[in-house]
C-alpha cells in the first residue's frame, strides 16, 4: 500500500530560497518559503497545519483530522531548481509499525483548501494536478 500521494507540480519564482545555499537543509533542497506561505494561506481558509518542519529533501506541514488521522503535506523543489515545485501527501498509521493508515480521502479538507490556495495565486504557472478534481 502506497503511503504517498502526489498532489501537484507547478512553477513560481515567489518561493525561491531567500537564504544562501549553505543555509539550506541540504544543497539544492528548497521549500521553506513555500511551506511557510502554505501554512498561512491554509489557516486563512480554516485548515490548520503544523508549522513547517525541515526534512532532508525539503519541508513538510503536519495535518490531523478531527478523528485523529495524521498526514503530512510535503513541499519541495524539483531537482535543485529554485522555481519548480512538487507537493505530495503522506499518511501515517495509528498502530505499531505504521499499520492502520487512513485513506487519503480523509484529508479532503486539506486537499480542497490547497487547490483553492494554489489556483488563486497569480505567480503560479504550469500548475498540474496529479489528483482528480472533486465533483
Amino acid at each position: 500500500m502506497n503511503d504517498l500521494l502526489d498532489l501537484a507540480t507547478f512553477r513560481s519564482g515567489r518561493f525561491a530560497p531567500v537564504l544562501p545555499e549553505d543555509s539550506q537543509v541540504n544543497p539544492g533542497c528548497y521549500g521553506a518559503e513555500l511551506a511557510y506561505w502554505l501554512c498561512l494561506r491554509l489557516a486563512e481558509r480554516g485548515v490548520v497545519t503544523s508549522y513547517p518542519d525541515a526534512e532532508d529533501w525539503g519541508w513538510m506541514l503536519g495535518y490531523a483530522t478531527d478523528a485523529g488521522d495524521e498526514f503530512a503535506l510535503l513541499c519541495g523543489n524539483v531537482d535543485g531548481v529554485n522555481d519548480a515545485w512538487v507537493l505530495a501527501l503522506r499518511r501515517f498509521g495509528r498502530k505499531l509499525f505504521g499499520r492502520d493508515k487512513p485513506p487519503f480521502a480523509h484529508a479532503e479538507p486539506l486537499i480542497l483548501a490547497l487547490r483553492a490556495v494554489l489556483d488563486a495565486e497569480e505567480t503560479i504557472t504550469a500548475l498540474e494536478w496529479q489528483i482528480p478534481t472533486a465533483s
